[in-house]
């Protein structure tokens, strides 16, 4: 009876292993990675192309990132913005001198927040944007 009960017992335990090393696999499954990314200069998997870097070409111009960033604001006058192209609300802010504008821009002034919400802008870019409001706004 006891040799009986001993093979049953270890019937269940060499099941009970194969189930748990089943469940096992399923979960390495789930959670694998779904790709890779190959870096230039290291060995790649086979068909695998490394990523290129967009090459910069420079940055923006003024009307780029006025378009892309600060139009929703000086084209409307929303939150008291001065519209692009009113003289008389871009004088006195001329007045005070380009890199005052240009620090305003970068810094955040008012209710315009820093760099206009363009965290992607240069301070360079900035300058441009600015150059180009003025230009439009004297």
């Amino acid at each position: 009876m006891k040799r009986v009960l001993a093979a049953v017992l270890l019937g269940f335990g060499l099941m009970a292993g194969a189930v748990t090393a089943s469940v096992e696999d399923e979960i390495r499954a789930r959670i694998a990675p779904v790709g890779s990314v190959c870096v230039s200069g290291e060995d790649c998997a086979e068909g695998a192309a490394p990523v290129q870097q967009a090459a910069s070409s420079g940055p923006r111009s003024g009307s780029e990132v006025y378009g892309a960033a600060c139009a929703a604001c000086h084209d409307t006058g929303a939150a008291g913005a001065p519209m692009k192209g009113n003289a008389s609300a871009w004088e006195p802010r001329i007045e005070k001198g380009l890199d005052t504008l240009v620090t305003h821009a970068i810094n955040g002034f008012n209710a315009m927040p820093a760099k206009g919400g363009c965290s992607s802008c240069s301070d360079e870019e900035i300058k441009l944007a600015v150059e180009h409001i003025i230009e439009d706004s004297q």
